[in-house]
């Protein structure tokens, strides 16, 4: 600088001239800082916090800011929290007092949480049923997670939670923070206690040092929660701190039912007795995937991957569940040992309606592969099939099985799409030997042979037993080749007296060249439209019908002996419930007047159709086709022994 220059009434230099312009606006800086601390900073800063989260904030107390500082500081006291314009009008949070300590820092974020603290907060939680929530970012998620926070304390926060979508209500206490030794970062640790859906629950979450978290690596952190006797426990790591969308992790699960691990994971699952499960879980946004699932309860185990997507109006479900075993005994509410008492014991069709407002709600194709399928006394073995879930419509298709040395194929509809469902069943049996449908030893069956079936049943209700009610359709069964208990096939044709001595002292069997029974179903109504069994001793045949809706049975059985010796009038009736069959012999006057409008002509005419139904090589079976050639004996026939038939 020149000596002219420094002479007093010398312009200013450029150097001058910076200095003048910064001191001047430090000077006009002060002043405005000032002047906006003193209230109009307060209301700025509401209004801008209000503006970007759309949450309108009040502070009711003291509001202190200091910025003027390497550690900029808030402090205030008496602040509510609003919800979201899209939610209703309400309140998300309390807090009696708010501090944080900020810091600046040269990034494009010059400003970094450094602690907060939260005393005496209160929060109010709710999610409607949509999906929308008071606690998220913005209507449609919750972003990429709040700002990286070096150190927190919130001391003994009631939370109230209220989950329409997931029907969870919890209230309770919430703890989080950091405490620990002078200059060792301390770990992020959160407790929570209270009453979830009327059950006591805790957990605990312990993650690294928010100290060390940075925005570019991951965040690691474990989990112990239990909700009544149910207990999960876990451990993960968020892909970037914090960011929810996208996570991974494994899991241990066990408690008294499985269906109550709903509480914890907001997946549907069914009743079981008490459980183990095992998994792994990675989220990438709205999709869960579940790997290397292991989920056994009693004698039942099962494995296999899920995918679960949801949005806020439909969840889709994608996968493979594989089983060495999978018992329905170890499924539902009896399992669990929640049954409710049935409003009529009689009936054995469950009559309590089907929840059906979940599968409007869901898409799903699950593949499924089972080594063997307990049902009750039946075993289905190598099971496969596809459970899907389409538009509201539950079916379950490509079902193949093995049962016995026989096999079963088919599906099966269940349409809760409508506000009355509908339901479909279309199975076939092909071989299953007798004996091992019931589960008898060979000594012990009243009848032997090989059984081949088909059904098809539609039907509308709220229940299994209302679909049953009303079903249309046909069901057929033939058992081309066997053997029948003699005492059986000869009380269709002896008088009261003799056939109870018969039964009495026989256990002589009597072949089946051809057995064959089919239904037609109208409203609910199994009417007999087919009933023959070609035995050695005689010919039967049967009328009547099974009521669905009331589970009555109400069917008659008449011999048409071979031998004329044994051409005496009697007959079997069926009658009582599906629960407690009732079978009773009647005299020959009431046999006399069943059989006189049967003729065998009429009987046999049908036969071809039925036979096709099931299985068209029926036709060509030996037995059956002889029977088949009896269709044109005149209607006198019911009246007079029959002729055997060749074997």
């Amino acid at each position: 600088m020149s000596a002219d220059a420094c002479r007093p009434g010398a312009p200013a230099t450029r150097l001058q001239k910076t200095l003048l312009f910064l001191g001047t606006f430090v000077m006009v800086s002060g002043a405005a800082l000032l002047w906006m601390t003193e209230g109009h900073l307060q209301r700025y800063l509401l209004r801008s916090f209000t503006a970007h989260t759309g949450r309108p904030v009040r502070v009711d107390g003291e509001f202190q800011l200091h910025l003027l500082s390497r550690h900029p500081h808030l402090t205030a006291t008496r602040v509510t929290i609003d919800n979201p314009p899209w939610m209703p009008p309400g309140v998300t949070a309390e807090v009696g007092r708010l501090a944080l300590l900020l810091q600046w820092q040269f990034s494009t974020r010059p400003l970094q949480i450094r602690r907060l603290e939260l005393e005496q907060a209160k929060f109010h939680l709710v999610r409607a049923a949509d999906g929308r929530a008071n606690w998220l970012a913005s209507e449609n998620g919750a972003g990429s997670g709040p700002p990286l926070i070096r150190s927190l304390s919130m001391p003994e926060a009631r939370v109230e939670l209220h989950d329409a979508r997931r029907h969870l209500e919890f209230e309770g206490t919430v703890s989080a923070g950091d405490a620990g030794d002078q200059g060792q970062p301390p770990p992020l640790r959160i407790t929570g206690a209270g009453q979830l859906n009327g059950r006591a629950a805790a957990f605990v979450i312990q993650g690294e040092p928010l100290a060390l978290a940075r925005p570019d690596r991951p965040y690691h952190f474990s989990l112990q929660e239990h909700s009544g006797a149910t207990q999960l426990a876990g451990r993960g790591l968020l892909e970037q701190a914090f960011d929810f969308r996208r996570l991974q992790g494994s899991f241990t699960a066990a408690g008294p039912d499985l269906k109550d691990l709903y509480f914890v994971i907001g997946l549907g699952l069914p009743h079981t007795g008490p459980f183990r499960a095992s998994g792994k879980v990675a989220r990438q946004g709205l999709r869960f995937d579940y790997r290397e699932l292991a989920v056994s309860s009693g004698a039942s185990d099962l494995r296999g991957a899920l995918s679960v997507e949801g949005s806020r109006s439909r969840i889709r479900i994608e996968g493979e569940l594989t089983a060495e075993l999978l018992r329905l005994a170890d499924l539902g509410a009896r399992a669990a040992g929640r049954t409710a008492p049935d409003p009529d014991p009689a009936l054995r069709l469950p009559d309590t309606p089907l929840r059906t407002g979940a599968l409007r709600r869901m898409e799903a194709h699950v593949k499924v592969r089972l080594r063997a399928l307990q049902l009750g006394p039946e075993t289905l073995r190598s099971v496969s099939g596809v459970v899907a879930i389409r538009h509201g419509v539950l079916s379950v298709e490509e079902v193949q099985a093995a049962l016995g040395d026989g096999s079963l194929a088919g599906g099966a509809r269940f349409d809760a799409a409508h506000e009355t469902p509908r339901g479909e069943l279309n199975l076939s049996l092909t071989g299953v030997p007798l004996d091992q449908l019931s589960g008898r030893d060979d000594r012990d069956s009243f009848v032997r042979g090989t059984l081949s079936a088909r059904v098809q049943l539609n039907g509308s209700g709220k229940s299994l037993h209302e679909l049953a009610a009303s079903a249309n359709g046909t069901a057929t069964a033939v058992v081309p080749h066997g053997a029948l208990r003699a005492s059986i096939a000869q009380a269709t044709s002896l008088d009261l007296s003799g056939a109870l001595g018969v039964l009495r002292k026989s256990d002589k069997e009597t072949g089946v060249r051809c057995g064959v029974a089919s239904f037609d179903a109208h409203q609910g109504v199994l009417s007999l439209r087919t009933f023959l069994i070609d035995t050695d001793e005689s010919l039967i045949t049967a009328t009547g019908e099974v009521h669905l809706d009331t589970e009555a049975l109400d069917l008659r059985l008449r011999g048409r002996p071979k031998k004329p010796q044994l051409a005496l009038r009697s007959a079997v009736t069926v009658g009582g419930t599906l629960s407690h069959p009732q079978v009773r012999l009647v005299g020959r006057e009431v046999a006399a007047q069943a059989g006189a409008a049967v003729a065998l002509g009429v009987l046999l005419t049908p036969l071809a159709a039925v036979l096709a139904f099931v299985n068209p090589g029926l036709q060509r079976d030996a037995d059956c086709a002889a029977l088949l050639a009896q269709a044109d004996v005149p209607a006198g026939a019911d009246e007079q022994p029959v002729a055997p038939t060749e074997p």
